[in-house]
């Protein structure tokens, strides 16, 4: 018997007919003698939707509650996670559903973009135990003072990597609308292949530079824990894209991909002094805040003073500048 975590994106649920197809497949999971825990997004365009919501409420200067907006797009994830363990059910399986506060998915109170920093297994294992397919709510869970926190966009990725390395499981399938991992956008380069494997390394550098199939920080968690990830369509049974360790094969490839990214966003400083310290202050205010810089430039310095230019993801490009 293995333990399988799978994870299932907002397309993948998206309409109550798509959730009866991913019930299918979990089911048929269970039925080969494994035990499934399923790891699910908010409906597609329903985080979207709260968000609109959220903004319409926003003061003069453009802040929000983050705490509150933490309380609000987690519920996305509630209603998708009732409505599959209602769909398991009417065919003739057990299923319970938890939110991230019921597993007890600890995480810093960094709001809007919190880290998981540990999972306790017990509640999952005793639902497995006792015959149950688990449902997990991704994206969310409580730091210690008893707050709602979310991950951040793609957190579901995340949070199903924690949990399966949490219940030491034997396989991490992350099911998406894609069918695995590309050279590059087949969106965009028709002549796209599809990889068979990717090490996480490769894995790692394509998130960074825009590659949106996994977030980052799931496949650096499943690189520091060793966990495989499989990456495959909630729409077809086609074999997908294996990543994990860098083997033998991996090693003969000269280049495995290319990535772009156009949700970054660019911000300069003119006029600096040009002195040891002053970019280390900056940065250190922004890293503060959860908010992560990607590239960084600095011009030569004239009479004493520099230019400093850096880019940061364009949903935090308000929050670099307060």
């Amino acid at each position: 018997m293995a333990l399988i975590v799978q994870k299932y994106g907002g397309t993948s649920v998206g309409s109550i007919e798509r959730i009866k197809n991913v019930a299918r497949r979990i089911v048929a999971t269970k039925r080969r003698g494994n035990q499934v825990v399923a790891v699910l997004s908010a409906m597609a365009g329903e985080t979207d939707r709260l968000l609109a919501l959220a903004e319409e409420l926003e003061d003069d200067s453009g802040h929000i509650n983050e705490r509150e907006m933490d309380v609000l797009v987690s519920t996305g994830e509630q209603v998708s996670i009732a409505l599959m363990s209602m769909a398991i059910g009417t065919m003739g399986e057990k299923a319970c559903s938890f939110l991230g506060h019921q597993v007890q998915i600890l995480t810093d109170d960094a709001y809007t973009q919190a880290r998981i920093e540990q999972i306790d297994p017990e509640r999952i294992n005793e639902a497995l135990t006792n015959g149950y397919i688990v449902v997990i709510a991704g994206f969310q869970g409580i730091d210690r003072s008893g707050n709602i926190t979310t991950l951040g966009r793609g957190g579901s990725d995340t949070s199903a990597v924690a949990v399966a390395t949490a219940l030491q499981a034997d396989l991490c399938e992350i099911y998406t609308d894609v069918d695995g991992i590309y050279t590059t956008d087949p969106n965009i380069c028709h002549q796209a292949r599809k990889l068979s494997r990717i090490s996480y390394d490769e894995m790692l550098e394509l998130s960074s530079q825009g590659a949106k199939v996994l977030q980052i920080r799931s496949v650096e968690f499943a690189k520091k824990y060793g966990i495989p990830l499989h990456v495959r369509s909630s729409f077809s049974d086609d074999e997908g894209t294996v990543v994990c360790q860098e083997d033998e094969l991996m090693e003969k490839a000269v280049v495995s991909g290319v990535a772009a990214n156009k949700n970054e966003a660019k911000i300069t400083i003119h006029g600096i002094p040009d002195q040891p310290g002053i970019a280390s202050a900056i940065f250190s205010s922004i890293a503060d805040q959860g908010i992560v810089v990607d590239m960084i430039i600095q011009n030569i310095s004239e009479e004493g003073l520099t230019d400093l230019t850096f880019t940061v993801p364009e949903n935090d490009y308000q929050r670099s500048l307060s």
